[in-house]
């Protein structure tokens, strides 16, 4: 048995009515490079995603298809892997709801609530929308001038009537106020939590939880003629993935609950108020943390395929490069804000902070020392008060850059690295190892000691965002591949002087528009 700390990561499930695009890439990519850190820090992590594969909505692309709904999310699924493998995600699972380890765990979840007194039989009449899968009051809908209702969400909305199951919601309100305020961080960014507290203020009303007017989904248990609302079967993966209903061993006892939910900002309300309240109903312990992250925009343009505008992280990816990619979807907004996405920012990132600041930086210190210390790490003399500030820097940058990742600030913790990349860009302008070569040998070989100290920082902490290139980077710096960890940024991996070091190559170059064909 480990005796590591866990840390339990997960993406929603993603719908596989439609192909993936930079929305789902970006939900994922912050939970990879949480599971990454973390995984350097020391953590024995469990990162999940995978699809959600049930639902009306589901059935009917499906039949749009003409596929049977098991052909169709077979295919689309896979859509989703290829994404992840091409992204770069290191997730531990990929779980898909129509897998049976999945529909076991659904009907077990049932049970408990059906046992705890929290589930009844009656009849349901809502608005409820295809798109949504919710359903929504007749205060949240606007009309068209042609009749029509529409949700906030802008999905269309019909009348359903049917006989279905109901969770007693309505009971739950006082006890998820009490829990939000006990545990303040349970719902991330505060906007985001002050309006879920707003929400259950309001009064809640008894759940849905079961339809019958289609039948792909987990059929109730004991009554074969509904099947399971998608919220209840779709939440549920993140306990089946952790072997639920076995809780008292295994996957479950290590790592439930869940350190980090993350979501969009449209599905906050189901994992912030339905979803804590069926796990406690159930007797089980409500994740940690749920993070609801903004969405973007293309070129100042809401993104949608009627305005076809959608944008392909791939294609994306190919363009710009991966990792760079990577950098810039958590570099330019705080995380938990909408985002505006733009080619000219894009490169601007690109060529500012990746290429000049530094990509320049590693070239040409790493050049120097190939050039002027005969391809080995330089031996350091007596270290300045200079050089000891800026390796005091970059010795604290740990600790700086844990606590943002800790808030799912990621865009203030690579501020926070590339305020000592800066540094020691300046420390470089102001020591000018090149004149010191001729002047004082000995002391160039310090500075540039210094200045390869500090760039293997940097990259360590880098890798993360950027696993590839940072690679790269520290394969020049002579690192091996069991010292990447941040226990190595400690003195025990500190470079040793006199190591040879292989021929420099740039890592971030430019990006001028010819190198994409454009």
């Amino acid at each position: 048995m480990s005796d590591k700390p866990t840390y339990y990561v997960t993406t929603p499930i993603y719908y596989v009515n439609d192909a993936p695009h930079i929305g789902h890439a970006y939900t994922t990519l912050a939970c990879d490079v949480l599971a990454r850190f973390k995984r350097l820090d020391g953590f024995d992590v469990r990162f999940l995603t995978g699809t959600d594969e049930h639902g009306q909505k589901v059935e009917k692309s499906a039949q749009a298809a003409g596929k049977d709904p098991q052909t169709f999310t077979d295919e689309v699924s896979q859509n989703f892997r290829d994404l992840a493998d091409f992204m770069n995600f290191s997730h531990d699972d990929f779980i898909r709801t129509t897998e049976d380890r999945h529909i076991k765990a659904c009907q077990a979840i049932w049970k408990k609530l059906e046992e705890a007194g929290d589930i009844y039989l009656d009849n349901y009449g809502g608005w409820y929308a295809v798109r949504d899968e919710a359903f929504y009051g007749e205060d949240e809908l606007t009309k068209t001038p042609d009749g029509k209702r529409i949700a906030p969400s802008g999905a269309e909305v019909e009348w359903v009537e049917e006989p279905s199951y109901f969770f007693k919601l309505s009971e739950w309100g006082d006890r998820l106020l009490a829990h939000y305020d006990a545990n303040p961080d349970f719902i991330l960014p505060e906007s985001r939590r002050n309006e879920v507290t707003s929400f259950v203020k309001g009064g809640l009303n008894d759940l849905s939880i079961s339809r019958t007017t289609f039948n792909w989904g987990v059929p109730v248990p004991g009554d074969d003629a509904h099947i399971m609302y998608v919220w209840l079967d779709a939440l549920t993966n993140y306990i089946t993935a952790v072997g639920y209903p076995e809780t008292e061993s295994g996957n479950y006892a290590k790592y439930w609950p869940a350190d980090l939910h993350m979501v969009g900002k449209d599905i906050l309300r189901f994992h912030a108020v339905y979803w804590p309240a069926f796990l406690m109903a159930a007797g089980l312990e409500p994740p940690k943390r749920i993070f609801a992250h903004g969405w973007w925009t293309n070129e100042g343009q809401k993104i949608s395929k009627s305005l076809g505008n959608v944008i392909d992280p791939i294609e994306l990816s190919n363009k710009y490069g991966l990792d760079q990619v990577r950098y810039f979807l958590l570099r330019e907004v705080p995380f938990g804000n909408d985002g505006d996405f733009s080619h000219t920012a894009m490169v601007n990132r690109m060529n500012g902070e990746l290429a000049n600041d530094f990509g320049n930086l590693a070239q040409r210190v790493l050049s120097m020392t190939a050039k002027n210390c005969d391809g080995k790490v330089p031996n350091p003399g007596e270290l300045s008060d200079d050089d000891n500030a800026l390796l005091g820097q970059a010795q604290g940058l740990l600790a700086a850059v844990r606590e943002h990742m800790d808030r799912q600030a990621f865009n203030h913790a690579l501020e926070t690295i590339w305020i000592v990349i800066r540094a020691a860009n300046a420390y470089v302008d102001h020591q000018a190892p090149w004149k010191l070569r001729k002047e004082d040998p000995a002391r160039m070989e310090t500075v540039l000691y210094v200045l390869a100290e500090t760039i293997r920082h940097l990259a360590i902490l880098c890798q993360p965002v950027m696993p590839g290139t940072m690679a790269k980077m520290l394969d020049q710096l002579g690192v091996p591949a069991d010292a990447r960890g941040f226990e190595a940024l400690g003195e025990a991996g500190a470079l040793k002087p006199g190591a040879e070091l292989p021929k420099p190559e740039g890592v971030f170059p430019r990006f001028v528009e010819e190198d994409a064909g454009a």
